[in-house]
């Protein structure tokens, strides 16, 4: 029998007010690639283009209720995790991906928002490491996020991103895309660290200041084209494609850093 629903993914993710990042970023992403969006709020912010001005979890329970839900009746062809806010709700999300099989999955580890506004609790970092990086298809960190969860104090240059790459997929990961959006320098490469190796995807770094969300939407991407049937590593490559052309199209809104729009990018055709 022929499946004619469309593919979906679930997102599991804080609220963005401002609509530039978390889940509402992740649904226009999905949305632009042909993929039925689900969602799973983790966490409710408030926030705009200048900053996060405050947010709360929402309780494990009703996340976990959440995932059950839309699991259960529609069904999830890829998942991916944005903003988990604390350890509870990390442990929550893991047990009910491995529980449910809810995969593939994209880990995007967010602790900060693009403002520096913390958005995960420092106890959860280990959390993460030790719970839920092992379960995921492909974990894709920033320079700060990837130290982290390597355990190194920083991470700067070419080097450190493959170091960083190898010593998280040694925690359990299938693949781990270290992000260079935060390089020096007039490119924007990303280091993609797998059982087959390391593979540099290069980029140009686009000129402009309206970055929120670049991190959700590289992630969106990802699962929404792994939700439709593509090996990792085309998926990962899209998602780079998409991303770069969403920050292209990045809306002066506000006062502040405005968003990258994935809702101007044509997504792909039919899988």
């Amino acid at each position: 029998m022929t499946d004619d629903r469309p593919p979906r993914a679930l997102t599991i993710a804080g609220s963005d007010s401002g609509g530039g990042a978390g889940i509402e970023a992740d649904l226009k992403t999905f949305e632009a690639h042909g993929v039925w969006g689900l969602a799973a709020v983790a966490a409710v912010t408030a926030q705009n283009t200048l900053g996060v001005q405050a947010w709360e979890p929402v309780s494990p329970a009703l996340v976990r209720a959440q995932i059950e839900s839309v699991v259960s009746d529609i069904g999830v062809g890829a998942t991916k995790t944005g903003m988990l806010a604390d350890a509870g709700l990390v442990v929550t999300v893991a047990d009910a991906v491995a529980d449910l099989g809810i995969g593939p999955l994209v880990v995007d580890p967010v602790s900060v928002s693009k403002h520096g506004d913390p958005l995960l609790e420092v106890a959860a970092i280990d959390v993460l490491r030790h719970r839920l990086v092992p379960l995921a298809d492909l974990v894709t960190p920033n320079l700060p996020e990837a130290a982290a969860l390597a355990g190194l104090d920083d991470v700067r240059d070419r080097d450190g991103m493959e170091e960083a790459g190898r010593r998280i997929l040694d925690l359990g990961a299938g693949a781990v895309l270290v992000k260079g959006g935060h390089l020096e320098g007039g490119g924007a490469p990303d280091c993609l660290v797998s059982g087959g190796g390391v593979e540099w995807l290069e980029g140009e770094r686009v000129p402009g200041r309206h970055t929120h969300g670049t991190g959700c939407v590289l992630s969106a991407a990802a699962a929404a084209r792994l939700a439709r049937g593509e090996p990792l590593r085309a998926a990962v490559a899209g998602a780079k494609v998409f991303v770069t052309d969403a920050i292209r199209r990045g809306l002066d809104l506000g006062a502040g850093v405005g968003p990258v729009n994935p809702g101007a990018v044509l997504g792909p055709g039919p899988a």
